[in-house]
């Protein structure tokens, strides 16, 4: 059976954060995928904007990683099917909870 490719589907659109509760406003240049406030998302998708994941769980950041150019990923895991995921972070995210997150102990934990 032959692999098929990952499809993005752009999806770059207000909403309100089901964990912090705050207006998290549309990136303008990616598809927005967490809050910039406490950095959390949605376990929605099975490929990135499809929808289509049947958890809808609350991805928890629990590392970040160097990714490539200068640009770094959030480690999430979902606290509902363990999932591990990576989204890039946004120019507009928490730096101090990122800064947080890094020196966390658990920092990247599988």
């Amino acid at each position: 059976m032959e692999e098929q490719p990952k499809k993005f589907k752009m999806i770059d659109e207000k909403f309100i954060c089901k964990v912090c509760g705050k207006e998290v406003e549309r990136l303008g240049y990616t598809a927005r995928d967490h809050c910039p406030f406490c950095l959390s998302s949605l376990h929605v998708d099975i490929n990135p904007g499809d929808r289509l994941s049947p958890c809808h769980g609350i991805l928890e950041p629990i590392g970040i990683e160097n990714a490539k150019k200068g640009q770094y990923k959030i480690v999430y895991k979902c606290n509902k099917c363990g999932m591990v995921k990576k989204n890039i972070m946004a120019y507009d995210d928490n730096m101090d909870l990122i800064i947080k997150i890094m020196a966390s102990p658990r920092n990247g934990e599988r």
